[in-house]
């Protein structure tokens, strides 16, 4: 016995509702697996820019190889106790 339109169709539509909750579990594990080789390769970058600082090497070189703004560069080094000069008051103000 052959199924109905509508039973046919039920099944396409089951079929298609499936798929997409796979792609919906793919992609939410790519995500969390992103995050977190993202973390710990952020961890290493901020681990290499520290010692790099600790020997001495220039702090601009530092920052444009670690591919960071200079706020998250000296939050680094504050975090880990290298020393940080003070920042510069605004433009126009003492």
């Amino acid at each position: 016995m052959s199924e109905s339109p509508e039973d046919e169709k039920a099944a396409v539509l089951q079929a298609q509702a499936d798929a997409l909750r796979a792609v919906k579990a793919a992609a939410e594990e790519r995500d969390r697996i992103v995050a977190m080789v993202t973390a710990l390769a952020n961890h290493e970058v901020e681990r290499a820019s520290i010692a790099a600082a600790q020997i001495g090497a220039n702090r601009t070189r530092i920052r444009e190889k670690a591919g960071v703004s200079p706020r998250v560069m000296y939050e680094w080094f504050e975090r880990a106790g290298v020393s940080v000069r003070p920042k510069r008051p605004p433009e126009g103000k003492s």
